[in-house]
């Protein structure tokens, strides 16, 4: 794979915040021409370095939802028996396997503290559940 220059890198983080920008006004920004934008993308997707243009959808909760990383530590071999329970827990959207002092790493989304509050209780009551620790996420300063 291709390595990225700087202009690589910058059109990638203007196609991040805008995906449907016209290659007029990405040309503009980038001060080049629309050609040099054109080539550019194509060569990008053509090399795998950016796989597709998508959208962001308005998600169906509110923005007061609370969300949060909570980092999971796991007792000896029961770490698919814990996956398994987290599965069940509708407040975790994502749940991934992880190196170094973690084991696992769950993404929560819920109505509020009270729910949040509920929610650790229940991941810490999981059997084989060790340790846990969470960071609620406060504001989104970049999204894929």
């Amino acid at each position: 794979m291709q390595s990225l220059d700087s202009l690589d890198r910058r059109l990638i983080s203007l196609l991040r915040t805008d995906g449907r920008a016209p290659v007029s006004v990405l040309a503009r920004q980038l001060g080049v021409t629309r050609a040099t934008v054109n080539s550019r993308l194509e060569r990008l997707v053509k090399s795998g370095q950016v796989l597709g243009f998508t959208i962001r959808t308005r998600d169906d909760r509110g923005d007061d939802d609370v969300r949060a990383i909570s980092l999971v530590e796991v007792e000896g071999r029961t770490t698919k028996e814990v996956i398994r329970s987290l599965r069940g827990l509708p407040e975790i959207q994502s749940l991934h396997a992880t190196n170094g002092g973690w084991d696992l790493v769950a993404e929560i989304r819920c109505d509020s503290l009270i729910d949040f509050d509920r929610i650790l209780g229940e991941i810490r009551a999981v059997d084989g559940v060790i340790n846990s620790e969470s960071s609620i996420l406060l504001n989104s300063v970049l999204r894929n």
